[in-house]
């Protein structure tokens, strides 16, 4: 039986501003993102000039933290924001979302191209294989902030989290999801898109493997207390967020080929 390392939450305390290691791994995904970015220029296909690079990150970040702040309040706990509007505002208290980040992330990027005009979904193939850095990052934090942790289990990945109250052996599913939604994720998307791929697809293929990731983490990750169960008794919230990822990714996915095909690309 595993036992949780116990990390501080906190990072750096300044006095009374205490900075937290989840808050340092969103920077440093924006940091990787901007790193891999710079590389990603240089690709003789890339819809956006080095020198556009940050106010992309910019524009990114804020649909993260906006959407994912958004998300979690309308997706999870809006009965919360109904009883207390101003909760939305109170980031401090946690509560983030995937799933409403994506969307604060296509909204974000589609204004972004607009005001410098070029094609959302050319952005969105750019922008597929700097997220999973991000995203693994994330995972990490929540395992260090004893967040999101997993199902009860008596297998040899089960593992004591202090903070749990019940004190019974968990899996570590924020593990699970830095090695699937983090490591191999950004494997695929990173490999794949060495060499120019039809226009849709790099960004079909991550919605559709995020999705499954997600998908098949969620059976060993403890659904949300005060939601349970959605639907036919055993599928989760997050579940049910991720299937219209993975039907809309691998439809996409099929569409870009199929078209590239008719063009003789």
């Amino acid at each position: 039986m595993l036992v949780h390392p116990n990390i501080d939450p906190v990072a750096v305390q300044l006095g009374p501003l205490a900075i937290h290691w989840y808050g340092l791994m969103y920077l440093f995904g924006f940091a990787a993102a901007w790193y891999l970015g710079k590389k990603r220029c240089a690709q003789p296909w890339s819809p956006i000039k080095e020198e556009q690079l940050e106010d992309l990150i910019f524009y990114g970040a804020l649909g993260v933290i906006l959407g994912g702040r958004m998300g979690y309040v309308l997706f999870y706990n809006f009965e919360q924001f109904l009883s207390d509007p101003l909760w939305l505002l109170r980031v401090w208290e946690g509560g983030m979302a995937f799933h409403g980040g994506l969307l604060g992330v296509v909204v974000a990027i589609a204004l972004y191209a607009r005001r410098i005009n070029v094609s959302v979904f050319a952005l969105w193939d750019f922008i597929a294989p700097l997220a999973p850095i991000g995203l693994g990052l994330g995972r990490l934090g929540n395992f260090i902030g004893q967040e999101l942790w997993g199902r009860q289990t008596d297998s040899m990945f089960g593992m004591i989290f202090p903070n749990d109250p019940s004190q019974l052996p968990r899996h570590p599913s924020q593990l699970y999801q830095f090695a699937l939604e983090g490591v191999l994720l950004f494997l695929i998307i990173f490999f794949y898109t060495r060499r120019q791929r039809p226009a849709l697809a790099p960004g079909a293929l991550f919605l559709f493997c995020y999705g499954c990731f997600r998908f098949i983490v969620e059976f060993v990750r403890e659904p949300d207390s005060h939601i349970g169960f959605d639907a036919l008794g055993w599928m989760t919230r997050g579940q049910l967020l991720s299937l219209p990822m993975i039907l809309l990714g691998a439809g996409i996915f099929v569409y870009a080929y199929r078209r590239a095909a008719a063009q003789g690309k």
